[in-house]
């Protein structure tokens, strides 16, 4: 399976100790097939809600003690159960696909969170109970900062999420800065607008550095892994930011130049 376009998930970097690779690989390939199933090719509503029953049924399995249908839910019980991963945590990310297919707007901000709480939260909630240091602290730090990164792509992938008829902007924002659906459509970028994206990468901002001090509770290249992975969600904010907000025209992403920039700010977390 390509491990190559699942955001926010460090898939078996240099900088993660190896004995972690294979339980972080084997938890990626869960979630990109969950939300491949939500989200690629061309399935009906129908078909992709089904396919996700069938992997929360395998879940059920895993529970019980059972068997699962499949190879690839075999080596899921095992990193499961030699890891002692809450079952709850998967269960959230197939709530969150399953939603994707059937909701695509999003009344006010602690909605769209409670939709973070289950699509983005989970991942992080799993790295930090691999890396041993599942207190309640590093728990709520890890929250803040896997949120920030999900607020991150939705912000910078305004014009892909319409194309797939999906509007994560509260819809109380948009209506605060006067913003409709159709100058997103247009992809118009007027003072509004901009005023718009300027509050959203404000907020979200400030809740990636509220979970920051994780860095310094993850032992050895887990800290280092999660340093850069900050910090890259910090540059691209900035990106949109020093865009105006213009995410219609390019979609802010890294290039080679800010990784320099990346590193030297890490080393100074």
């Amino acid at each position: 399976m390509p491990v190559d376009h699942y955001e926010n998930f460090p898939v078996a970097s240099l900088l993660l100790p190896r004995r972690l690779r294979r339980p972080i690989e084997t938890i990626y390939r869960f979630a990109r097939g969950a939300d491949d199933i939500a989200d690629e090719g061309d399935a009906s509503d129908a078909e992709r809600l089904q396919g996700l029953a069938d992997y929360r049924d395998e879940l059920d399995r895993i529970e019980r003690g059972e068997r699962p249908a499949t190879p690839a839910f075999s080596e899921l019980a095992l990193v499961i159960a030699e890891w002692q991963l809450p079952l709850q945590l998967f269960r959230d990310l197939l709530d969150a696909f399953a939603q994707d297919v059937v909701k695509k707007r999003y009344a006010d901000y602690p909605e769209l969170l409670d939709y973070c709480r289950r699509s983005a939260n989970p991942v992080g909630r799993l790295l930090v109970h691999l890396a041993g240091c599942a207190n309640e602290e590093n728990l709520h730090r890890s929250d803040c900062i896997c949120t920030a990164l999900q607020l991150v792509n939705f912000w910078q992938d305004v014009a892909i999420d319409w194309q797939k008829d999906r509007v994560y902007l509260p819809q109380d924002d948009l209506a605060r800065f006067a913003i409709s659906e159709a100058q997103i459509a247009a992809g118009r970028c007027n003072t509004e607008w901009t005023a718009l994206l300027a509050f959203q990468t404000e907020r979200t901002q400030a809740l990636m550095l509220d979970g920051a001090a994780l860095v310094h509770q993850l032992p050895g290249r887990m800290g280092w892994e999660i340093r850069l992975t900050v910090q890259g969600g910090l540059r691209i904010l900035e990106r949109i930011r020093r865009a105006r907000g213009d995410v219609f025209q390019q979609r802010p992403k890294l290039g080679p130049g800010d990784w320099l920039r990346i590193g030297s700010r890490a080393l100074f977390m």
